[in-house]
Formats: C-alpha cells, structure tokens, sequence
C-alpha cells in the first residue's frame, strides 16, 4: 500500500543532494565570488601569489557557480539608448555611388558625363549631361539593384530609381529600409554586448526595446558615464585621401570632401575625400603596443578584401599623404613611402596606455553602425543594493517564519514534515538558479516570497485530504495513500496555471518584469517536487519507522 521503491527514493534524495550542493556556494558569497575571478584572471595573465590565494579560498572539488546580482542589488549603471538609422541609409548611398558611377561612365556615349550632386542625407542624385539618355541610365541604374531578402519584401528590390530631367535620384526601398533597420539594431546589440564583454562585467542585461532602443544595464560598473564612454563611442575607423590642410576650421571643400581637425595638432584641420578608400568594418583585429618610439599604439590587421583595398591604394599613392580617421577626427596623416602589404598597420598618437587599450577594445569590438542617442541614464550605488539585500532578507525570513509557525501550529508532525520540505524548496530555487546562470534581481527576490507562501499550498491541499479519508474510517496507511491521489490533480491545475502565467511573463515582459517570472517558475517547479515526492518519501520513512495505528493531522 504505501509504499516507495528504493530505485524511486534513490532519485529523490539524489536530486535533492544535487540542487542543495549547487545552491550551497551562495552561502559562501564573496569566497566564491574571489575564487572564480581568480581562475578567469589566472587563464588569462597566468599565476601570482595574490591569485592562488584567492583560487584556493573555495575547494575546486565543490560547485562553484554563483546566483548572479542584478543591477538594483549590486548597484551599476541604467542606460536606454536610440539608434539612429537614418546615418546608415545614407553610409548606404555612398557604398553605392562608386558601383553606379562605374557603371554610368561605361555607357558615357549613351548618357554623357555624369556628376554627384548635392541631396537629401540618404538619398543619391547623379546629374547627367545628356538628358535624352535617361531612359538608358535608369536601365543601367536599375540593373545594380538587389533583390530584397526577407519573407516580408519577397519580390521588391532594394533601391528605388527615378529620373526627372537631367537628374537620376537613386533611394532605398521601404522593404530594404526595414531590413536594413533590424540588422542594424542587431548588429547594435551584438557590438555593445563584445564591447561590455570585453571589460569583464558580470551578466549585463542588453536587450532590444520597440522598434529603435536598445537597453543596457551594466552590475558593478563605476556609473552611467563610464558606460556611456565605452559603448558610446562608435570607433569608426576609416582612412581617407588627404586633400590639402588648413588651420581654418570652416576652410572651403569641394564636392564630395570633408575637413576633419587633427587629433594631435592643434588648430591643424584636413580637407579629405569623403569617401573612404577602407573602412573599419574590414578589420579583423586591433592590440594594444608600442610604436617604434615606445609610445603607446595600436596595431591593426585587415580581412582579406581591406587589405587588398589598402594595398592597392599604397602601391598606387607613393609619397602622398594618407588620413587615419577616427570618429571625425584624423589620429594621423602619415605619406605613404612604400608599397603597404599584408594588410596590417599600426596608428600612434598621443595616446597613453589606458587609452590604446581602450581603442583596440573598441576597434576589436567592431564600429556600431550608427549614432545611439541616450535617452535615459541612471546609476545605482552599491549602497542601494546592499540595502535591497537587506530588505529582501528581512521580507523572506518574516515570510518564512510565520508560515513555519502557522503549518506547525495548524498540523502537527506533518506541518513541521512540510516545513522541512520548504527550506528543502528554497535550497533547490537557488541551486537552479545557479545552474541556469540565472541573474537574481529585487522582483526576483519579490518571486521567491511569493513562492515560499504559495509552496504549502500543494501540502495544505494533501493534509486536508488526509482529514478527510481518515473521516471514513479507513487505517492511517490508506488515508495518506488516498489523500495524496485525491490531491494531485488540484495541485497539477493551480500550478500549471501559474506556471503559464510566470512563462508568458518571461516572454511578454523585460527586465524586473523577467526576473520576477523566472524565480515564480522555478519555484512552482520546485514546490510541486518537494510536495509531491519529497515530503511524501520523509512521511512513508517516518510511517514504515513508527507503524502508528492512528494519526493526526
């Protein structure tokens, strides 16, 4: 009758050792925490006294994975940031002019000479001197466009060509517009999170908000300015053809030129080409060095396609001056003495050892393709989060203390059987969280309340049930069999409920609104087990110890 094969309550008490071990490093908090930095730090820069110290603080035998701090507990920095898609509709049309120009000047018979004129920023207008080969030149024009690929622009290509006298206006489609807008939030996002990644951040939370912002959230990082220096910057690299220089910061351009200031020297400003002969987007890697003065630098290195674009450019430029321009300012403008192979290169400036760190993390990272304006920006201390520590602790213990005395004073030995299996309950949140990785914040702490007051429900529904059966004068043995079938199916509906109420959550929410979610479901999870086998396996051992004739609850 009530009975529990040994195969069965092996399982149990196996899982429950295994969720109790892993929850059992967050006891041990700032050890644990010392010991895994110290092993990242020891693959990384090898091993020092200090380190080994640190490493052997915490038994390398044990678990060592952590519940990781959210931002309102370890305190960092807030930020929501719009990208500003429009820069890359117009970088777009500049990709594109020299592939159009090329293909106009093959056909110059046709259509005469052709000349750039100036226009809306993404959007390209190309004059040509013979009105009468329009219909030719938007042939060709229209023969450069791509087919849009996405399964919502099937059949629309991605720019849109009009011509209107002497003038072919050359625009993305509204499909390529929206396609372009989703790889650049995306391309945002991955850049920002290397960027983050890069500095070594516990757990960052960065993820796409609406159609155009982007939320970052950074734990134990100084403030939101220090944030904003290092993913705001959008390090875009580029090397261009030096026009002329000037100390005259409004000094007149040509057509298709721009005048950058000098990094290093001031009140010294360049005409250049605005088109760049390379691009950043072609480097593969960026390190921190010296240059052959000892000064800080950074040494570079192209992909395949960059490096034979600036090879070229040097083979064929000997003895002019070349611009390295980051962000609208030209870092150097060395001449071009030789033939540049290979595909790598070095730029040096005033730079100190901190800052050509900081350029290479940027440059490695990869250019974010466009201007993220911040919106809004806060920081939290770590003081604010000690003290969200704090009241969360005090909210659990009061929690978890009434409801120990009132399952105590309300059933007995079984009360105190499902008080035992409650502190079991807690243990196995905090050892799946630290499984999953999972990054604990105050709603998440607001969840696990919750779940300490929800998780005797599924006891309360037995016990009574128990009451019941031993109403009709069945044996103890009987009455507890036949309370816990009865009971199941009340207790799968009320937490299935909930369980797909915490998931839609999960996936509809963001933020505080996730962190609440997932320890809601990971402690639904939990009580159903601890309910369900636990407390049932600890009443049979007690019943098959003591074989009482009668019971109460």
């Amino acid at each position: 009758m009530l009975q529990i094969e040994t195969w069965k309550r092996v399982v149990i008490w196996g899982l429950v050792v295994l969720g109790l071990l892993y929850a059992m490093p967050n006891a041990f908090y700032s050890r644990v925490e010392q010991h895994n930095d110290a092993v990242q730090a020891i693959e990384i820069q090898g091993e020092t006294p200090e380190l080994a110290a640190a490493r052997d603080g915490w038994p390398s035998w044990l678990p060592s994975r952590l519940v990781n701090l959210g931002l309102d507990l370890r305190g960092g920095a807030h930020l929501l940031a719009e990208v500003k898609v429009e820069d890359v509709y117009a970088d777009r049309m500049d990709g594109y002019w020299p592939e159009i120009r090329d293909a106009l000047r093959a056909a110059r018979d046709e259509v005469g000479t052709i000349r750039r004129q100036p226009g809306p920023e993404g959007e390209l207008r190309i004059k040509i001197s013979r009105p009468e080969g329009m219909a030719r030149a938007l042939e060709i024009v229209r023969g450069l466009a791509r087919p849009v690929v996405s399964l919502t622009g099937v059949g629309a290509s991605d720019i849109e060509v009009s011509g209107q006298g002497d003038t072919i206006t050359v625009r993305l489609s509204d499909a390529e517009k929206q396609l372009t807008d989703d790889r650049t939030i995306k391309q945002s996002l991955e850049i920002i999170r290397r960027r983050v990644d890069e500095v070594g951040t516990r757990e960052p939370t960065i993820q796409r908000q609406g159609e155009r912002r982007i939320l970052i959230q950074v734990p134990g990082i100084g403030s939101a300015e220090e944030l904003k220096k290092l993913i705001g910057t959008t390090a875009r690299l580029t090397f261009h053809p030096v026009v002329g220089r000037s100390s005259d910061p409004d000094a007149r351009a040509g057509a298709r030129q721009v005048v950058y200031p000098s990094l290093d020297e001031e009140g010294v400003y360049y005409i250049l080409e605005k088109t760049p002969v390379v691009r950043g987007e072609d480097l593969v890697d960026a390190q921190p060095s010296f240059d052959q003065n000892g000064q800080p630098a950074v040494n570079f290195r192209f992909n395949p396609t960059g490096a034979r674009k600036f090879g070229d450019y040097t083979a064929e430029n000997i003895g002019s001056p070349f611009a390295i321009v980051l962000d609208g300012e030209v870092i150097s403008a060395p001449t071009i003495r030789d033939h540049i192979a290979g595909g790598s290169g070095i730029i040096s400036g005033n730079f100190t050892v901190e800052e050509s760190t900081k350029l290479a993390i940027l440059l490695r990272a990869g250019a974010l393709p466009a201007e993220m304006v911040f919106l809004e920006e806060r920081t939290i201390g770590p003081e604010l989060g000690a003290d969200s520590i704090a009241a969360g602790k005090t909210a659990s213990i009061v929690a978890f203390s009434l409801v120990l005395v009132f399952m105590a004073l309300s059933y007995g030995w079984f009360g105190i059987v499902a008080n035992i299996a409650l502190l079991i309950n807690v243990g196995l949140i905090f050892g799946l969280l630290s499984m999953i990785g999972a990054t604990l914040t105050l709603p998440g702490i607001a969840g696990i309340v919750l779940t300490i007051g929800m998780a005797v429900d599924a006891n309360v529904l037995v016990f009574e049930r128990i009451r019941e059966e031993l109403k009709t004068a069945r044996g103890p043995a009987r009455a507890i069999e036949r309370g816990y079938e009865k009971a199941l199916s009340a207790i799968l509906d009320a937490n299935v409920t909930t369980l797909i109420t915490a998931i839609i959550l999960f996936i509809m929410g963001s933020g505080p609104v996730r962190g609440f979610a997932v320890t809601l479901g990971l402690g639904i999870l939990t009580s159903v087990f601890t309910a369900i086998f636990v407390t049932r396996l600890i009443i049979v051992m007690w019943f098959e110890r003591r074989r009482p004739k009668t019971i109460e609850v």
